[in-house]
């Protein structure tokens, strides 16, 4: 088996989100009027859909789940979604393994209007054959149809892709499509909850991500 699609998650992975996701979850739960919880707790909304966690999380009907989501997306549209921190030698890596010809890919829950606006910052774009989120209506947001997503537009074979990512949403989303799954520690997963999702591999820094491939 020869590896040639490598699909990255993006929050926890490529970037530290927690800055500019925690503001906004504060800013929607001030417009909602709800009691905000401590920043540990709120941490737990990196990674699976947004709508999924304030149902979950805050015990909201699907209609006032709606309405969080947006109120967190215009905070996050304006201030946000430039509230993060690119991984240090991220880059680098992922320059490495372009320059190795691996095809290089996002798949993200976040929105991909905002992934897409975040790759450009940092100036990955190159880096990249594309970035494929959510949509702002709150479909294709399970990451098992974002990697599906991602396989069929650009005619990928599951055996030669692997899923990169820090959660047990992108472990899960890679075993739904048939993908290596790969879990880092470095973000807001946890080893433990990799080890029980049966991740392929655990990496535990960005340079053991290097010497991996």
């Amino acid at each position: 088996m020869v590896i040639k699609n490598i699909l990255f998650d993006l929050d926890g992975t490529i970037i530290n989100p927690k800055k500019g996701i925690l503001n906004s979850i504060k800013y929607s739960l001030n417009q909602l009027n709800l009691p905000i919880p401590s920043d540990k707790e709120l941490e737990k909304f990196i990674g699976p859909p947004l709508i999924d966690s304030y149902a979950k999380h805050f015990n909201l009907s699907p209609e006032e789940a709606t309405k969080a989501v947006n109120f967190y997306r215009d905070f996050y549209a304006e201030k946000g979604v430039h509230q993060n921190v690119l991984y240090n030698k991220l880059k680098e890596i992922l320059i490495y393994l372009s320059n190795k010809k691996y095809r290089l890919f996002v798949a993200t829950s976040k929105p991909t209007i905002f992934a897409k606006e975040i790759i450009t910052h940092y100036n990955l774009n190159s880096l990249f054959i594309d970035v494929v989120g959510a949509n702002l209506d709150n479909t294709r947001k399970d990451k098992t149809d974002i990697i599906d997503f991602t396989l069929k537009s650009h005619n990928l074979k599951s055996n030669e892709s692997v899923m990169i990512g820090d959660t047990i949403y992108d472990i899960i989303g890679a075993k739904n499509n048939n993908l290596i799954s790969i879990g880092v520690t470095y973000g807001f997963g946890s080893r433990l909850e990799l080890e029980r999702e049966k991740a392929n591999y655990i990496i535990n820094d960005i340079q053991e991500l290097a010497n991996y491939f």
